[in-house]
């Protein structure tokens, strides 16, 4: 019997203000700038946990407005599903401390501040009118273009 691949499926929320800024996290784990996100629950719709993780590393409620890519780190086997989002309601300070710092950010801080492989996330999410399809390899794209 073949052993059957595992991955982990994420989930990631590129949520902007009407002013155009994008909200983005400082992990904890790793001090990088990155779209707040996490794991898939198996009990949870993808749009459910995009609203949780969101809701749990800054307080902002989100309503999930659609699809914006798939991304695949190559190295540690994570597939993550981004989504385009906008904030609702007033922020908590309720958060499960998975997030150093939580700020707006312009595009082009973004650019400047985020590795490649997620700044591209975000880049996508705002630019792209259908979701991307990306592998990476936790810091840069990798090409998928056929040899």
């Amino acid at each position: 019997m073949v052993d059957t691949p595992r991955h982990s499926v994420s989930v990631a929320g590129v949520v902007t203000r009407d002013d155009g800024k994008i909200l983005v996290i400082r992990r904890a784990d790793n001090g990088r700038w990155e779209p707040p996100g996490g794991v898939l629950e198996l009990n949870e719709t993808f749009e459910t946990g995009v609203r949780r993780e969101i809701l749990e590393e800054t307080g902002i409620e989100v309503t999930v407005n659609r699809l914006t890519g798939v991304y695949k780190n190559m190295t540690r086997g994570i597939v993550a599903l981004v989504f385009h989002c906008t904030p609702t309601g007033t922020p908590t300070e309720d958060t499960d401390g998975e997030a150093r710092s939580i700020a707006w950010m312009t595009a082009d801080e973004i650019t400047q501040t985020m590795t490649p492989a997620y700044a591209v996330r975000v880049t996508d999410a705002i630019t792209q009118s259908t979701p991307q399809i990306r592998a990476h390899d936790g810091t840069f794209l990798i090409d998928a273009t056929p040899s």
